[in-house]
């Protein structure tokens, strides 16, 4: 059939006209928005990078945020954490496991950001020549950076760095050299050399870590005392009196002392801040140069970062450690040796009544502060009398002696040693003997392991007032030397320490928080009873 030329033409309209509706009633239908999904909150930043003008190459960091951080709107302190030699801006996360140990201090913390940047081996500071100036980049470009990437407390006493090794150097140097942008700097086990050291560095080695820094490559002796050098050692610029650059800073040093030379280093820096009375903390703990040390640093370290960035003071001392039950006086015998002043007390082992054993004997000289009640002796009794009930302490004979400044010659103290061994069942074997002494006791007691070490095996020596320039050569008895780095016998300990060291005779070495007073015998003797066990051979 023919179709005409009109009904065509309606045809036509009449399917566009249904094509129209179908498609404005498709378009009329309100689509569906797809659900954003939130962008999860990241703590821990790896593998960031900026690009640097002053040192022309990208650096690469890596920021951990503190938890609090989602939620909130607040600021935060901001602690720069910066690695050792050879190592990179991973070594924090990895190694240091820093999430972890920050998240385990969180109680006795405030929340900080943490800013780990690659340091190559800068040391952290502009080459003496100028070709690689680091500290340049790291104070004008990366710290703006953070600052304007994450909502940072930009004032100087909200800002720490934190190092190991190379960048325990960097984290003393970054504030004294900027203390505008930095007030506190906690280095553990800083890598330098005192003088001495670095004009004994092997040539290769200086050639290969120092002189490209500081200058006076291929140099030897004093002509390796570059100016540059002067300027950013602290055992060159801290001999001038005039120089303030360490003052008024929030310093923390912690260094092992089994640390091949950095601990002889980091001593020697000690000594010179307290010569100067520049305030500051210092550690020393059995350790060497190694992340099971600085890991273990880590809750003080942190700690002190804390309170520095609240502007609190820190503590001079610890609180009195917990020494346990008091003994009753009916088990503390009471003696005076004859024809004598000096008393001393005797505590025995709860078995010695229904044995007929020899015991060991833990001889203890205390030096009693002015005006402090006796019962400070019963603490000391109790404390280690409730170790050998805890069996952490072979059963053991103990033996106090309350000394003062008018300290009894070693006539006395050999006629007390008789009446003991005369009086009760004691060891003849010097291996069973232990003596133990802080201040006046300390030197009483270093005096007679001295003149009988054939009777005594080990010498325990708390703040001890020790002779100058001690030689100590007899390799059969082992020292444990202990001061507080308030401690005024800071010097003769540590010569004492080095001295030991050269002549290899065996020996611990610690520096910890307090003001030799009472309680921080206490702690040190609490702190000490692992080596005590130890070498108290029963």
């Amino acid at each position: 059939m023919k179709i005409q030329p009109t009904a065509y033409i309606r045809l036509i309209l009449t399917l566009l006209g249904g094509w129209f509706l179908v498609t404005a009633m498709v378009s009329c239908k309100k689509e569906t928005p797809k659900k954003e999904e939130p962008i999860p909150f990241v703590r821990l930043l790896k593998d960031r990078q900026f690009k640097s003008n002053i040192l022309k190459r990208d650096i690469d960091y890596a920021v951990l945020l503190p938890a609090e951080y989602e939620n909130s709107n607040d600021s935060f302190p901001v602690v720069y954490l910066l690695h050792g030699f050879g190592d990179n801006e991973t070594a924090w996360i990895t190694g240091g496991l820093i999430q972890y140990y920050v998240d385990q201090n969180a109680a006795s913390t405030v929340p900080m950001i943490y800013v780990m940047p690659v340091g190559f081996n800068s040391y952290y500071v502009n080459k003496y020549n100028g070709q690689y100036p680091y500290m340049d980049m790291f104070v004008n470009e990366l710290v703006p950076l953070v600052d304007s990437l994450f909502r940072t407390k930009t004032d100087p006493n909200q800002r720490a760095v934190m190092g190991y090794s190379m960048g325990g150097y960097g984290a003393m140097i970054m504030p004294v050299k900027n203390p505008d942008v930095f007030k506190t700097g906690v280095a553990l086990s800083m890598s330098f050399r005192t003088n001495e050291q670095y004009l004994d560095e092997p040539q290769s080695v200086f050639d290969y870590q120092w002189g490209p820094i500081f200058g006076g490559y291929g140099m030897s002796g004093e002509a390796r005392f570059t100016d540059y050098f002067k300027q950013y050692s602290p055992f060159q610029f801290l001999q001038n009196t005039d120089d303030q650059s360490m003052t008024g800073l929030n310093l923390f040093f912690d260094c092992g002392d089994d640390e091949e030379s950095l601990s002889e280093t980091n001593n020697l820096l000690h000594s010179m801040l307290r010569d100067r009375s520049i305030k500051h903390e210092y550690r020393m703990r059995s350790g060497y140069h190694s992340w099971d040390y600085w890991k273990k640093s880590l809750p003080e370290a942190l700690k002190y970062i804390s309170y520095a960035v609240q502007q609190k003071p820190y503590p001079d001392e610890n609180n009195l450690l917990d020494y346990g039950v008091e003994i009753s006086s009916d088990k503390i015998l009471l003696h005076q040796v004859e024809a004598s002043e000096q008393i001393y007390h005797v505590v025995l082992p709860s078995d010695y009544s229904t044995t007929t054993s020899d015991y060991p004997v833990i001889l203890v000289f205390h030096d009693e502060e002015i005006n402090v009640p006796p019962q400070v002796s019963n603490k000391i009794l109790s404390l280690l009398n409730n170790q050998i009930v805890a069996a952490k302490l072979p059963a053991s004979i103990i033996v106090e002696v309350p000394v003062g400044a008018s300290q009894p010659d070693q006539d006395v103290i050999q006629k007390l040693i008789n009446e003991v061994d005369a009086e009760y069942r004691i060891s003849d074997k010097r291996e069973e003997w232990i003596a133990i002494g802080n201040k006046n006791g300390g030197r009483l007691a270093f005096d007679l392991v001295s003149q009988h070490s054939e009777k005594i095996h080990a010498c325990l020596l708390f703040d001890a007032l020790l002779p100058d320039n001690p030689d100590i050569t007899d390799t059969s008895i082992i020292y444990y030397l202990d001061i507080t780095d308030e401690g005024l016998q800071y010097k003769t300990n540590n010569e004492l320490y080095l001295n030991l060291r050269k002549n290899e005779v065996p020996h611990e070495y610690r520096v910890r928080q307090g003001l030799a007073s009472d309680n921080d015998f206490l702690n040190g003797i609490f702190e000490a009873i692992g080596f005590i066990n130890k070498n108290l051979k029963s």
